[in-house]
């Protein structure tokens, strides 16, 4: 498959072109123009070093709301109110956090100061959003990403504590599911979010889905 370069023009190229492991298209900006035509075309950014990537990968992995799985363990938690829960009340907290957490087998983050910058912009523009879990009083867990339409997409998410970033992200797709969100675009796999009923689709549906709920 050709590998794409993007200048300054505001297209990518057919997310059908991507690679094998979905990388579709390098260079650019993180403009918020950029950003939401890349997120309604199904592609999202990743860093690799000072490169912004674009991603399309096939499958795709994505949680529908009605689809999620709590278990007994966080049903309890719930039940307890064990975390205080908020909506925006802390992005740049939480997008701060989410750069600065160890995760197992990556030796760095992707969220570079540009990315913190963009999102940051992105936020208070209305379409980025996070969602917060708090102990006494001190944030513990949360998650952040963009909001289109019916469609949210989770970008990153973090835990200070135990449960904490699943309970948020659990109060959270309760939150959106009342707001009448369709799709949770959770981009590639992880175990984590599979527990929570996350599965892969085709890119195809996915780009189909989008079009119905943007």
């Amino acid at each position: 498959m050709p590998f794409f370069a993007v200048d300054k023009e505001l297209v990518f190229p057919p997310v059908h072109y991507a690679e094998p492991d979905g990388l579709l298209a390098m260079g650019g900006d993180l403009s918020p123009e950029r950003l939401l035509l890349a997120y309604r075309s199904g592609i999202f950014p990743w860093y690799e070093g000072r490169d912004i990537l674009w991603w399309s990968p096939d499958p795709r992995f994505v949680l529908l709301p009605s689809e999620i799985k709590i278990s007994k363990s966080m049903k309890t938690l719930i039940n307890k109110q064990a975390f205080a829960f908020t909506v925006n009340k802390a992005f740049s907290e939480v997008i701060f956090h989410c750069q600065q957490i160890n995760r197992q087998g990556q030796s760095g983050t992707w969220i570079t100061e540009e990315v913190l910058a963009a999102y940051t912009i992105m936020h208070t523009l209305g379409y980025a959003h996070s969602a917060e879990a708090w102990l006494n009083g001190q944030l513990v867990g949360g998650l952040y990403g963009i909001r289109l339409g019916k469609v949210f997409y989770g970008e990153s998410m973090f835990s200070k504590t135990s449960n904490a970033s699943k309970y948020a992200f659990i109060k959270y797709i309760e939150t959106l599911q009342q707001e009448g969100v369709q799709l949770v675009d959770c981009q590639v796999y992880t175990e984590h979010l599979e527990s929570l009923g996350a599965r892969m689709i085709s890119r195809e549906q996915f780009t189909q889905l989008l079009k119905e709920y943007l």
